[in-house]
This record gives C-alpha cells, structure tokens and sequence, in this order.
C-alpha cells in the first residue's frame, strides 16, 4: 500500500504520479460516484500508518479506497443482516464466489475489488447501490 507519508496529503496530483495511467480510472469513478451525491473523506490513519478514503453517501459509509503499486483497491464492509444480498445482485459471478470465500473481519465480511481499469465499474456501481440501500 502507499500514500504512507502523513505530511503528504493526497491531492490529485499525488495521487495522479502514484498511479499512472490508472489515474484516469479513478478520475472516472470519481465523476460516477459524485453524480451519485457521494464524497470522498481522506484521512491519515495512525494504526495502519496510511491515508484511507473513506467514501460517504449522506453520513453512510459505503467503501473504503485504498492506493496501491500499479491499481487502487476499494472495499466493501457488509454486516450479517445484509451480506446474502450480494447473492441476488447481477454481477459477475467470480465476484460473487470470492465474496462467498472470503473470512470474517469482526462482525463484517468484505468485499475487495482492485482497480486497474474501468472494466469493473458496471458491478461496483451495483453493489454501491445495493450497500446505499442496505441497512
């Protein structure tokens, strides 16, 4: 993981030379999530000694970005009461399998997407409405 530096907020042009070509990937999902009213909140975390975006949809958290060597991760965190719903979604069914594989974090089992491209953005865009709708 990077943006590992607490002095060094993550501005666009930051986040534009750790990631590349990939930037624009990010830009766009950017774009998709703001048209949704979603924000994006980056702090600096002491206990992972990194920067985290948490984005928001009203006060409801719905994922957390990280920025990797080469990508960008974005994970999904979904309680007992809501994760089967993932079940029913249209998407693709290797994710759906890893999230099926995937361990419990505390009460939370996740889903982790990693971002090379804009490929993915069809799913993630269903299960952000999904998590948005979810309680």
């Amino acid at each position: 993981m990077l943006l590992r530096e607490k002095e060094i907020y993550p501005n666009s042009g930051v986040l534009k030379n750790l990631l590349g070509d990939v930037f624009l990937s990010f830009e766009e999902l950017e774009r998709r999530l703001v048209s949704k009213d979603m924000v994006y909140i980056w702090n600096y975390y002491n206990d992972g000694k990194a920067w985290l975006c948490k984005v928001q949809y009203k006060k409801k958290t719905v994922f957390w970005l990280s920025i990797w060597e080469g990508f960008f991760k974005i994970g999904f965190y979904f309680n007992e009461k809501n994760y089967s719903g993932i079940y029913d979604l249209d998407i693709d069914k290797s994710i759906i399998s890893s999230f099926e594989n995937t361990k419990l974090v505390g009460k939370f089992r996740p889903l982790n997407f990693e971002i090379r491209d804009n490929s993915q953005f069809e799913d993630i865009e269903k299960v952000i409405d999904y998590k948005i709708s979810s309680r």
